[in-house]
């Protein structure tokens, strides 16, 4: 399916204080004092490494928000797979306004291709399966929205977007409610029909404590593969698996040939590299 692009009155403010951060108090000094300001410019922003683009609609926002009459014309979309030297887009317009808005947009622009690149990579690896590939909530404070939109791009799927709007019950909170079943029902008695329960748990007696009270989805957290097949043998269908703990794209085939539901990896938002994206007139 297509994949939605974000509206920009979220990504707005995020690339509004980007630029404030950079601009600081007295602007582009060096292009002021070097570029003329009545200058037009072409330039190419081109892949110097393979990998899945994402954020070129707030790239595009970073330049139109310092000056209206820059314009980026794109030659792929978030989601396409680029090569080395390939080039990405065209941005034409007045130059001081390009180059002070540079690096906003390819901070943003690398930081989310990697994401994406780095979705991809394991999204490949289990391609053929049932197992979908999800984030979590281990994101950039501030940014939490365009990284999970960068992990759709890659291909994959979001988790919670915040303590909100599901209930996920790890070990703290088990250990203060005093075991599995307690913690459960002081969820269900509190919350409101709609929102679902997931229940963390790293050994198969608490799987099953888990599923004599019921949850919507059960995290299995770093367990062996023995165990994930286990598992999946346990629940039967009753609610959704999901696997968690070292998910690189070397093991999760064996994960996913387990049977889980869905395999989640933290360091994809937040420790994929920057995918190496330039800017030349």
């Amino acid at each position: 399916m297509p994949l939605d692009r974000l509206p920009t009155v979220m990504i707005e403010p995020l690339v509004r204080a980007a630029l404030l951060e950079d601009f600081g108090r007295a602007g582009d000094l060096t292009s002021d004092a070097i570029v003329p300001a009545d200058l037009v410019v072409r330039a190419r922003l081109t892949a110097r490494r393979p990998g899945v683009i994402a954020g070129l609609d707030i790239a595009a926002l970073a330049f139109r928000l310092l000056d209206e009459k820059v314009a980026l014309s794109c030659e792929h979309v978030d989601g396409d797979r680029i090569a080395p030297g390939q080039i990405i887009g065209i941005v034409q317009g007045p130059a001081r306004a390009i180059l002070g808005a540079e690096r906003t947009a390819l901070n943003f622009l690398c930081r989310l291709s990697g994401i994406a690149s780095a979705t991809a990579s394991i999204v490949e690896a289990v391609r053929g399966g049932k197992a979908r590939i999800v984030c979590t909530r281990k994101t950039t404070p501030g940014l939490r929205a365009v990284e999970k939109y960068a992990v759709r791009a890659g291909g994959g799927a979001n988790h919670r977007f915040g303590l909100d709007d599901a209930v996920l019950i790890k070990d703290n909170h088990i250990a203060i409610a005093g075991s599995v079943r307690a913690a459960i029902e002081r969820a269900r008695a509190r919350i409101g029909h709609l929102v679902k329960i997931e229940v963390e748990v790293d050994t198969l007696r608490q799987l099953e404590e888990v599923l004599s009270v019921g949850a919507d989805a059960i995290l299995l957290d770093n367990m062996t593969l023995d165990q994930l097949r286990q598992a999946v043998i346990m629940v039967a269908g009753r609610a959704v698996t999901e696997a968690s703990g070292r998910i690189t794209a070397e093991t999760a085939p064996a994960i996913a040939a387990t049977g889980v539901d869905l395999i989640s990896a933290g360091w994809l938002t937040h420790s994929a590299p920057a995918l190496d994206i330039g800017l030349d007139f």
